[in-house]
């Protein structure tokens, strides 16, 4: 039997909390049993495996990280809309090593359609490109380019592979000036032609 007090949210937020502590990696069952001073057993009563685990991570570290976006983006539009969207990004990335490796994963696309932690990182990312003039299939491609971007410097500044007296913070700002004279620019694609009936396909999520 489990111990008294132990809940599903309690398990997957201790989980997150070690992932920022120790590192992604070290998460496992055990290490959580060990935390908790239960046996590994205990755990199956509140999820299934690590995999479950690991995806219940994702989903609290990614409604956690689109909350922090949604507050800085609010009321803004355009560069200062993308500026700020960087900026929490890259914040919650840095302060949450762990968590934000969990949001890396890749999640059952069925789990993710009906997922609210990624129904509003879809809401609020297309819409901040919107605010460019980006419609399908051009705004699925900018969103790859942004998370490209995003995830490809704060893993490198992460590890200190940046070796370069010149500020981080600096270089981060020109990007984000980059990203948005590109998406200001872009080079727009003619739509596709609708799906027959029949063969629709559920709007991507964000982690195209």
């Amino acid at each position: 039997m489990a111990r008294a007090g132990l809940t599903t949210d309690r398990v997957v937020t201790a989980a997150a909390d070690l992932a920022d502590e120790a590192g992604y990696d070290h998460v496992t069952l055990s290490a959580l049993a060990r935390r908790f001073g239960v046996k590994d057993a205990s755990l199956y009563s509140h999820v299934k495996n690590l995999h479950d685990l690991r995806t219940r991570m994702a989903l609290l570290a990614g409604g956690e990280m689109i909350d922090r976006i949604a507050d800085a983006v609010a009321g803004r539009a355009g560069k200062d809309a993308l500026a700020a969207f960087a900026g929490a990004y890259r914040q919650y990335a840095l302060e949450h090593p762990g968590r934000y490796a969990a949001t890396q994963i890749r999640i059952d696309q069925s789990l993710a359609a009906t997922s609210p932690a990624f129904v509003r990182t879809a809401e609020v990312t297309h819409g901040m490109l919107r605010a460019y003039g980006l419609e399908e299939p051009d705004l699925t491609d900018a969103v790859r380019l942004l998370r490209s971007t995003f995830h490809g410097y704060c893993a490198l500044e992460a590890t200190g592979a940046f070796g370069s007296s010149r500020d981080l913070r600096t270089s981060w700002d020109r990007a984000v000036e980059a990203l948005h004279v590109t998406l200001e620019h872009w080079p727009r694609e003619q739509a596709a032609s609708p799906p027959a009936p029949g063969g629709a396909t559920p709007h991507a999520p964000p982690t195209t």
